[in-house]
């Protein structure tokens, strides 16, 4: 298992299993993964207390009550006075409505097909930056995005199977440099912090996962970690 839990829910999502492109439910569950790593490494004594109390919570819907925005793939904030905090076995957040978003993350995983849909995902990234502050109350914008760097991959439609030759449909590591370079010039200016997650997937059986580099995949998620707990307590004292 990998150290922080939003690394280990992003292996799940290809290790030993078909990753399903289509999903989008899977960049929720790596989002929120965040805020469990957060509370764990416990750097922040303010977002560790609100969490025990249930003053803060995880919102699954991903938007504030009252704030018309466009959904994220996960939010944190001020559990609102009517609302309920749902606990679940095994994670440390609480789920419930929310007044406002302190934290918002958004996740995307190119795993093949890269340039032909980055200007796409570099423009949804942007946007979903601008709709966090939209709600107001200045929030910690976080972007995670998976860039695979394997020689070759298939996806799947229905029954039919979409495999990379490297000419018509590109291997992905032969367009993952160029896709990380566009996405770091133009997508991670609009978040106070930008992770990339490099990784290695076939989607093939027995669908092996590796990461690029594990130990720079583990510094700098670690300190990610680090200046988002520093910055809650400047912002939200």
């Amino acid at each position: 298992m990998d150290k922080f839990a939003l690394l280990d829910k992003f292996r799940g999502l290809f290790e030993g299993k078909q990753y399903k492109h289509r999903d989008s439910s899977l960049g929720d569950l790596v989002a929120n993964q965040l805020y469990e790593d957060l509370v764990a490494l416990g750097k922040s004594a303010k977002l560790v207390a609100r969490v025990a109390t249930r003053e803060r919570v995880v919102n699954l819907a991903n938007k504030a009550v009252g704030r018309p925005s466009r959904r994220g793939d996960g939010t944190l904030g001020e559990l609102i006075p009517a609302a309920v905090a749902v606990t679940e076995s095994g994670l440390l957040v609480a789920r419930g409505e929310v007044a406002n978003i302190e934290i918002g993350v958004e996740t995307k995983i190119l795993a093949k097909a890269m340039i032909k849909q980055i200007d796409r995902v570099i423009g949804d990234l942007g946007r979903q930056a601008e709709e966090f502050r939209k709600t107001g109350g200045n929030p910690i914008c976080v972007g995670i995005v998976g860039v695979n760097f394997s020689p070759t991959y298939t996806s799947y439609e229905g029954s039919r199977e979409w495999p990379t030759d490297g000419k018509k449909h590109k291997h992905p590591v032969q367009e993952a440099t160029e896709a990380e370079k566009r996405l770091l010039a133009k997508a991670a200016p609009a978040f106070d912090e930008f992770q990339l997650l490099r990784f290695r997937a076939t989607n093939v059986p027995p669908f092996p996962f590796e990461w690029l580099d594990y130990e720079r995949t583990v510094r700098e998620y670690g300190a990610l970690l680090v200046r988002v707990s520093r910055e809650y307590d400047r912002r939200f004292p």
